[in-house]
């Protein structure tokens, strides 16, 4: 191995032993400071190298790729405030535990505090958003076999850390890279980094190994649980935001076909979706049933998967029912129960704590108090399906689109009306559907180029159901359709001028200041923005317009917007409509 300075032995080392670990996708965004980086990544054959001029961008749509893959992805940018930008990612990768390795690069310590261009403080710039920050040591020129043995380790253990090797908690790793001149790979007579016998290159795997196994659940939780639910009949499963695998989703479908309790499952948690959903009580209405109070008596038994559930309605009826016994189980030790209503705290596997559970609990029928909330919720869809298609409006593009999209594909909601919009009108069913948001900060920063980083790692037909306001926040990051190679997305705008959401909170009975200060019309033509950055365009007013977009274009490998122009005002009152007449059909 040749390498011309002492930047390129360290950098090459430091990507040699990522790649080694698992490392498979970098995004990049160009700069000066990071030149030894980038260019020791594009050396690199085993890892793929996403392009972003713009380091938010960048950032989410790494979020994207991990949140896809599971798996660490890698970010790099020069130093100054391109750091801050990869920010409001970290934040979300934190609160979701989406594993980011994000690799800052720096002017060298004696430039610190010293006025130099483009100098800021970046050690421990991310806080306790990152899992682990450490600022690397500067790049040697005649370095000790120990110096180069340590910077392979550090690589291991960064990439591991994000990944949950440890305690289990998946996350963002900050490692900060100074370097000093020569930035390009220009020959140093002073440095001897071409003569190092043992850095490593030769080595037929890695050189650090590390290893993580699953927090296998005790025999005092088990006889815990066990007894929990033998003795009560009455009892929901909660599955919140974030999904935790596919073999999660079937073996919490066998604990509730053992216990009989039915599965209130959040579209992103991958439950409400899938084969055990024919055979499983899932329950996806109950945004719409539970505004008015139902009809049974309270569960004894609440079990809770995943994070904080997303419908405020689903949150409301927990919050206020009186529950004998609520569990909280999770897989990382992170707490998710904002009403702080938990009795027991479950600090174990959640898929091996329910095949192990359903293996020693003997199956008892559906109790007749589940039947009736299954009840419910096969009437509120009934009704649900007969209002929705008498007016067009955004629930029913929604319901539309859930219904039409493919077996396999994936769908990333937007917040912030979009993901509420598919919380209450998103029908479980027996497709194999992904969905996705960006639920742990809940901004609306970013959410196309994580829809993006999904579209690219799967390679699946992926749909970004989205608000105009939140495409204008990341409008920057459609170019990654081009210089990323993803002509795999579709974009469904929800256009209503404004940020609809408002309409929802009181303070819409507030205008003025509620038109221009909170909703805020742009009037914006989307259309331009298609055509600037080279995605196809079409507009829809009505539904088989809609319906007909769709059906070209999923699946058909043409980046395109099917906008759909809405009035955020009348769609509310619309959907409070429908949501009124169903629950009245229920109270009879």
């Amino acid at each position: 191995m040749y390498a011309p300075n002492r930047n390129f032995l360290w950098t090459r080392v430091f990507v040699d032993e990522l790649a080694r670990a698992g490392l498979r996708a970098v995004c990049i965004a160009p700069g000066s400071r990071s030149t030894p980086l980038t260019m020791a990544f594009a050396e690199h054959d085993g890892i793929r190298i996403y392009p972003h001029l713009d380091e938010r961008s960048a950032a989410f749509f790494a979020l994207g790729l991990a949140l896809a893959t599971e798996e660490p992805v890698a970010l790099v940018c020069t130093s100054g405030s391109a750091t801050a930008n990869f920010f409001p990612a970290i934040i979300e990768a934190h609160e979701s535990r989406v594993p980011l390795l994000v690799l800052t690069t720096d002017r060298p310590p004696e430039l610190r505090y010293s006025g130099a261009n483009q100098t800021i403080d970046q050690v421990k710039l991310y806080g306790d958003y990152a899992l682990w920050s450490v600022d690397a040591p500067l790049p040697e020129g005649q370095p000790a076999a120990q110096t180069i043995r340590a910077l392979r380790t550090l690589a291991a253990r960064a990439y591991a850390t994000a990944d949950g090797i440890g305690d289990g908690r998946k996350g963002v790793v900050h490692v900060n890279l100074p370097f000093r001149k020569p930035l390009e790979p220009i020959p140093v007579e002073t440095d001897h980094s071409d003569a190092i016998e043992d850095a490593g290159f030769d080595y037929a795997g890695a050189f650090t190994v590390m290893t993580g196994g699953a927090t296998i659940p005790t025999v005092q939780q088990m006889q815990t649980l066990l007894a929990l639910f033998e003795r009560h009949e009455r009892g929901i499963i909660v599955c919140g935001p974030k999904s935790l695998g596919e073999n999660f989703v079937s073996a919490v479908a066998q604990l509730s076909q053992r216990t009989g309790y039915p599965i209130f499952a959040d579209p992103t948690s991958d439950v409400r979706f899938g084969g055990h959903v024919q055979e499983t009580a899932v329950i996806g209405a109950y945004d719409t049933f539970l505004t008015v109070p139902p009809t049974w008596e309270d569960p004894e038994v609440v079990i809770r998967f995943g994070g904080v559930p997303t419908s405020n309605v689903l949150n409301a009826y927990l919050d206020r029912i009186d529950a004998k016994h609520r569990v909280q189980v999770s897989a990382d030790g992170v707490w998710a129960d904002d009403s702080f209503r938990t009795h027991l705290f479950v600090h174990a596997d959640p898929t091996l704590l329910c095949l192990s559970l359903s293996g020693r609990l003997q199956a008892r029928p559906e109790s007749p108090w589940a039947q009736r909330i299954r009840m419910v919720e096969a009437v509120t869809w009934l009704n649900l399906g007969q209002r929705l298609g008498d007016e067009f409006f955004d629930g029913q593009v929604v319901a539309d689109l859930l219904e039409r999209l493919p077996d396999g594909a994936n769908l990333f909601a937007g917040n912030s009306l979009p993901v509420r919009h598919v919380e209450q009108f998103a029908r479980p069913s027996t497709k194999h559907l992904h969905v996705f948001a960006n639920r742990g900060a809940s901004g609306i920063d970013g959410n196309v180029s994580t829809a993006l980083g999904i579209a690219a790692a799967t390679g699946k037909a992926t749909v970004l159901l989205i608000g105009d306001i939140t495409l204008y926040h990341d409008m920057n990051g459609l170019l990654a359709v081009r210089n990323c190679g993803v002509d795999n997305l579709t974009i469904v705008l929800l256009n209503n001028d404004g940020g609809g959401i408002f309409h929802r909170l009181p303070v819409s009975k507030f205008d003025p200041p509620f038109t221009d200060m909170f909703v805020m019309p742009h009037g914006l033509q989307f259309e331009h923005a298609a055509r600037l950055y080279g995605l196809d365009f079409v507009s829809v007013t009505d539904r088989e317009g809609f319906r007909s977009a769709v059906d070209v274009t999923v699946g058909a490998r043409i980046p395109r917007i099917i906008e759909v122009r809405t009035d955020a005002a009348h769609d509310d009152a619309r959907r409070k409509q429908i949501q009124q007449l169903v629950t009245t059909v229920l109270q009879r």
